[in-house]
């Protein structure tokens, strides 16, 4: 098979400065927005919440640009180069999660939060206990969800600089280049966190999310005219290239797999299938950096509005994932893409490169498409890295900080200044451990992101919004009894240890056979906030009906 990284691994000149040009346009770009937007926020509701300034489409296409992450289309691209059908199974459950999200949280949370999603549940309970714990939650998904964007940055680049297992660049190894761009993007994300606050990271998102839908569909129309626009001829062609046969097309190949002769682990495949889908479709709901985009707005009916929005925006873009996954498998092949990154997360960035040169001249023409590609992917990484920062930072200031330690003292300067430390800090954990998670696909990263997300913020959101009865004991108990069953769950999974593909390859603690926890830690977080409820006899009828008709009706909000 043709070498699509010929040109950079014999280090054509003109290639990389080509990439490297376009990546120092693209983030000279994204800083003069920062740079812009830390001129008008000067309040904290400008630093958490964009001063409610944003219409309804522009917070669509800003939640598209938040949630279209590296896992959507460096992730789930590679899953269906990989594993054909079972890849989809991605789109199909970060799309539906959004109907949870409209139909349950979207307006009733605008209506009755502030700036982050502890405003809600700590209404009508103790403000310590809970905002502390939400504070943790918070932090916990961000960072699980950053480790998967900081991964894709690392392998997208080791790419574009044809850097490969063998080769070095600048005088540095493939891991060490990809370590290195782990910090590079750790770096960047603080400054638009620290700098621009939420207006700067809101315009990165917006055009991060036209660049996206453009570039997609450019590679999508490509993909097409190369088979005449014959849908039949592409999956044919990417099933015989794979290696798999019709099993590409088919159920089974990478989830609930059917072992012979061994009917336990036969059991624990179609269970962990089962496991992930639930998660992928309660996660959204429950996603911090998702939630606070709801604050943004002035208005409850450009709440709903910006969700239709995402939802036509987040659609598109997941039917254009399959002309990538499919096209990669057809026309780069399968040895290619692991033989760049073993897990994947190449698949779209090498079409793009194939199609570049089938298209537009020959390895020029290659490395010119994939240039433009990769920054657009890279523009998607840094967008989402930003969201995740400011809503982690956020949480600890104006929840932690501010309403815990401070007890509702601090001033808006102080809190916002804490903000801006957070984010140094959440950013070096973040760095850290995204270096031990560079063998793992990010869309597999990020499904357990939603994972701990629906097991300990979406119970507590859901039981505080709708159950009369719930108190502080119950927010408790369900935000910390859903978040550590699904972290201990996945640290003692074969995620973890145990595995040639975990993070922790030549060790072995696993005990939990399934690799995402959903099915276990969701139920026991809903359990763990009804249980904690019962038991406690704290009961405020009055502040349960204020709260009541704030959210349905947006008064007195904000």
């Amino acid at each position: 098979m043709r070498d699509l990284l010929a040109a950079e691994a014999s280090g054509s000149g003109t290639a990389r400065t080509l990439t490297i040009t376009l990546f120092v346009l693209l983030v000279a770009g994204t800083l003069a927005i920062t740079i812009w937007a830390s001129r008008q926020t000067k309040t904290a509701t400008d630093f958490y919440a964009g001063g409610r300034s944003f219409s309804g489409f522009q917070n669509g296409l800003a939640i598209g640009g938040d949630y279209m992450s590296a896992a959507s289309f460096l992730g789930i691209a590679g899953l269906i180069a990989l594993y054909g059908y079972d890849g989809f199974l991605y789109s199909i459950g970060f799309l539906v999660a959004w109907l949870v999200a409209l139909l349950l949280v979207a307006e009733l949370l605008r209506n009755s939060g502030r700036y982050t999603m502890a405003d809600v549940l700590a209404f009508r309970m103790r403000q310590r206990p809970v905002r502390t714990a939400a504070a943790v939650s918070t932090i916990t998904v961000s960072i699980f969800y950053l480790l998967a964007q900081m991964v894709g940055a690392g392998a997208l680049v080791a790419l574009l600089l044809g850097i490969r297992p063998g080769t070095t660049f600048l005088g540095m190894d493939a891991d060490t280049a990809k370590v290195a761009t782990i910090i590079l993007v750790g770096a960047l994300m603080i400054i638009y966190v620290t700098v621009g606050g939420m207006k700067g990271t809101t315009y990165v998102q917006i055009v991060k999310a036209v660049l996206l839908m453009g570039g997609t569909l450019l590679m999508t129309l490509l993909v097409l005219a190369k088979y005449n626009f014959n849908l039949s001829a592409l999956l044919g062609d990417a099933a015989a290239s794979s290696g798999k046969g019709s099993a590409f097309l088919e159920p089974g190949l990478r989830y609930g797999v059917e072992v012979a002769g061994n009917a336990t682990q036969t059991f624990y495949n179609k269970v962990d299938l089962l496991s992930l889908g639930i998660a992928l479709v309660l996660g959204t709901a429950g996603l911090p950096h998702i939630l606070i985009r709801f604050y943004t707005v002035p208005t409850a009916k450009a709440a709903r509005k910006s969700v239709l929005w995402a939802i036509g925006i987040i659609g598109t873009f997941y039917l254009f994932t399959l002309a990538l996954g499919f096209g990669a498998a057809a026309l780069v092949g399968g040895e290619a893409i692991l033989a760049q990154d073993r897990a994947g997360n190449t698949a779209a960035p090498q079409l793009a490169e194939r199609l570049g040169i089938d298209f537009f001249g020959g390895d020029i023409g290659g490395a010119a498409m994939l240039a433009i590609i990769a920054a657009v992917a890279f523009a998607t990484i840094l967008a989402v890295v930003a969201g995740l920062t400011l809503a982690s930072s956020s949480s600890l200031a104006h929840d932690f900080y501010a309403n815990v330690i401070k007890r509702g003292q601090a001033s808006e300067r102080q809190e916002v200044n804490v903000a801006r430390v957070s984010a140094f800090v959440i950013g070096a954990v973040s760095i850290v451990l995204s270096i031990y998670a560079q063998n793992l696909n990010v869309a597999f990263l990020v499904a357990l992101a939603f994972a701990v997300a629906a097991s300990g913020n979406l119970p507590a959101i859901l039981y505080s919004l709708f159950w009369r009865r719930f108190n502080t004991s119950g927010a408790v108990w369900a935000i910390y009894g859903g978040l550590l069953s699904a972290v201990l769950l996945v640290f003692f999974s074969p995620v973890v240890s145990g595995a040639p593909t975990s993070m922790f390859p030549d060790h072995d603690w696993q005990w939990f056979p399934l690799s995402n926890p959903g099915i276990l830690s969701i139920p026991f977080g809903f359990f763990c906030g009804w249980l904690g409820t019962v038991i406690s006899k704290e009961h405020d009828e009055e502040k349960y009906a204020e709260l009541e008709i704030r959210s349905l009706t947006g008064a007195g909000a904000h």
